[in-house]
């Protein structure tokens, strides 16, 4: 992991060629969220930190980017841009085409486990996309920031 610096408000975090990039990817999404005051660095809760906000983030790190490992041919990054008022995230990878949702598949479907990602990512997430080039896709999020999470310089 080589985060720009805590104050900083963009991170990356290059994946192509690693390995087990849905642990190290929610690694360094929660250094960051510790830098940004969404999480104390301990076990302590200071007020103003909200859990659940930086909870709901981490899991939508580890769906974005294990659809980059299942579907994308691998995650190529991730980045991380946060600012006063939201945080943006988005995956790269080498696969054009658009992530596509799974149709509800009846009665029970939503106890079979895969093809729940998007619509996790629907409920969570404020806003969210894709944007297709010639060399792959960005899948991106955006989340509220919670009140009192530090401002990143820049």
């Amino acid at each position: 992991m080589d985060p720009r610096g805590s104050s900083d408000r963009t991170w990356r975090l290059m994946l192509a060629g690693t390995s087990d990039v849905v642990s190290r990817s929610r690694d360094f999404t929660r250094a960051a969220l510790i830098a940004w005051c969404w999480l104390p660095e301990g076990d302590a809760d200071p007020a103003g930190v909200d859990r659940e906000a930086a909870e709901d983030v981490l899991l939508l790190v580890s769906e974005v980017v294990a659809n980059a490992c299942l579907h994308g041919r691998g995650p190529r990054a991730l980045v991380l841009d946060c600012s006063p008022e939201r945080l943006r995230v988005e995956v790269t990878d080498s696969n054009p085409a658009p992530p596509v949702r799974i149709p509800d598949r009846g009665p029970g479907s939503r106890a079979q486990p895969g093809g729940h990602g998007l619509l996790i990512l629907e409920r969570l997430a404020r806003g969210w996309g894709s944007e297709s080039g010639a060399d792959g896709k960005r899948v991106w999020f955006e989340v509220a920031c919670p009140p009192g999470a530090c401002a990143p310089a820049g």
